[in-house]
């Protein structure tokens, strides 16, 4: 009988070591604040920040990168020499730069060259390399190119970000979101909401809903320019489209990581809109939220709107992904606006007027 034994005893020593030092930042970062956005208390309502920004590496992607991580090691798909490449508009490659330097590896991120010049220093000062193109669909090419050049291992969040994830717990974001809400008005949320950039927050709260029964719905943000709204109303995975200006979320394609079907509901929100929301947030709660995050909350008050017209009282839970300081340059110059034509002043009237109605 033929037997070939490929056991390498340092390098699963090696691994090993790695997986602890990933789950090791788990139990350092603990869980994620919960804060409660001012509604006039007549209304029987509240909204629920839950804020990612608070991991080491400032945004929602830092769970995403250490699920990505664990998968690759546990599949035998990264080594003690292994290159990470990932394709990313930002965060999650800020996020996987850490860990690449957390477990001494290498790591090149393919970006959109349109990606804010903070998030560009962010990744560099975790050691990681930028390579960044000018056509946005050419970043997941590029990287199976690179990762194929260098012998390393092409992440793929936007592939891998629904199964990478436990979905059914193991402090996942949906467990920590109705844990923290245990002992509020309405424990049980009637609305969850969150952008889609790969598919994988949404794939792992809507599949949590649906295992621990809970009534809740799940609506998706999505702003301006991106694929996924137009595909979840016709059904078409084969949609593609500009993509978006706010970063972190909106594709020009569908990825496979987008779950329809776990989705109850989905909110096209103008690029104006996100961003009025983004500094409104500011203003009511003093924290600096990013432009992803006003997406969010402007789909959250459209439906905290519907419930308070129809008579409902409830809570609404949603995400800070991550903060405003990486978007000084963008979002929050009034230049930057001007020069794309964003008047962002009718959006800012409504939401102000929203909490004196």
């Amino acid at each position: 009988m033929e037997h070939v034994d490929r056991h390498d005893p340092e390098a699963r020593e090696w691994m090993a070591e790695a997986i602890r030092r990933v789950e090791a930042d788990a139990h350092r970062s603990c869980d994620t604040h919960l804060h409660v956005f001012p509604l006039p208390a007549r209304w029987g309502l509240n909204l629920y920040l839950k804020d990612e920004s608070v991991h080491p590496t400032g945004s929602l992607k830092h769970r995403l990168a250490r699920s990505l991580f664990l998968y690759g090691l546990a599949n035998g798909w990264i080594g003690p020499a292994t290159t990470i490449v990932e394709a990313s508009s930002g965060s999650t490659a800020v996020s996987e730069a850490y860990f690449a330097r957390l477990l001494g590896l290498p790591f090149v991120a393919v970006m959109p060259d349109s990606t804010s010049p903070e998030k560009i220093a962010l990744i560099e000062f975790y050691g990681g390399k930028c390579h960044l193109v000018e056509d946005p669909s050419a970043i997941y090419d590029e990287s199976h190119r690179l990762a194929a050049e260098t012998g390393g291992h092409f992440m793929d969040q936007f592939t891998y970000a629904e199964r990478a994830t436990d979905w059914r717990g193991n402090n996942n974001i949906a467990e920590s979101i109705f844990q923290q809400m245990e002992m509020e008005p309405h424990p049980e949320p009637a609305w969850i909401v969150v952008g889609a950039g790969t598919g994988g927050t949404s794939s792992t709260i809507g599949r949590y809903i649906r295992y621990r029964r809970h009534p809740t719905r799940l609506a998706v943000a999505d702003p301006e320019g991106s694929a996924f709204y137009p595909a979840w109303i016709s059904g078409e995975r084969s949609t593609t489209a500009a993509g978006s200006r706010i970063e972190g979320i909106g594709r020009p394609r569908v990825e496979p990581s987008f779950l329809p079907s776990v989705i109850d509901r989905m909110i096209q929100v103008p690029d104006a809109l996100s961003i009025a929301a983004m500094r409104w947030v500011r203003e009511v709660t003093g924290l600096d939220v990013g432009g992803s995050t006003g997406t969010n909350v402007a789909a959250a008050v459209g439906i905290l709107d519907e419930m308070r017209q129809a008579g409902e009282r409830g809570s609404v839970v949603t995400l800070i992904c991550d903060g405003g300081e990486r978007y000084r340059a963008s979002y929050d110059s009034d230049d930057w606006l001007s020069a794309r034509g964003i008047d962002i002043r009718p959006h800012l009237t409504r939401l102000r007027a929203f909490l004196s109605r």
